[in-house]
């Protein structure tokens, strides 16, 4: 299988960063800062693993997971976000992603997870079983509306019967882990 790491990511300084980080471990790796340069460059040239941001400019980057498995049919993707929810995650492994991470993240836990999927021993990370805060509760609950109504705002808004600001003002507090 083909190696080749295609890095999805529109902050140009993380995907220099990442890209360089991943050539300095011996792995051939490319970047892309939109979505449309990343599937020029998948529909190109061939990849078996893909690190994706879950936000590209504004717009979802798991819309690119189908587009980039349909021309790459073998690659592996890894979906990273800055902004982790439960319902994400999901949706990121139910459109065929192997592993989404939350940044900031480690080039290692990033090889970990493809080398967890081809069958190499991969780090297990210990599952923590205390409860989540009301915080984190509401975060997860508002993150799992907003992906049933594809990212719109006022949907989700109308949904939870929430003022527009209000669930904008939310989703700008990103709870702490807990």
């Amino acid at each position: 299988m083909n190696e080749r790491i295609l890095v999805i990511d529109d902050d140009p300084t993380f995907n220099s960063l990442l890209t360089r980080a991943f050539a300095r471990r011996g792995h051939e790796a490319l970047g892309a800062t939109s979505a449309d340069q990343a599937l020029e460059l998948a529909r190109a040239e061939s990849f078996g693993r893909v690190v994706l941001d879950l936000n590209l400019g504004g717009a979802s980057g798991l819309q690119l997971i189908r587009p980039l498995l349909e021309a790459n049919p073998e690659c592996r993707i890894v979906v990273l976000t800055g902004y982790a929810s439960i319902a994400t995650a999901v949706d990121a492994i139910k459109r065929g992603a192997i592993q989404y991470l939350a940044k900031p993240v480690e080039v290692e836990a990033v090889l970990a997870a493809f080398a967890a999927v081809a069958g190499a021993e991969a780090p297990v990370a210990a599952v923590e079983h205390s409860p989540l805060s009301v915080d984190r509760l509401e975060w997860e609950h508002i993150q799992r509306v907003l992906a049933e109504h594809e990212g719109n705002i006022s949907a989700t808004a109308r949904a939870l019967n929430m003022h527009r600001r209000t669930l904008q003002r939310k989703l700008m507090k990103r709870p702490v882990r807990h």
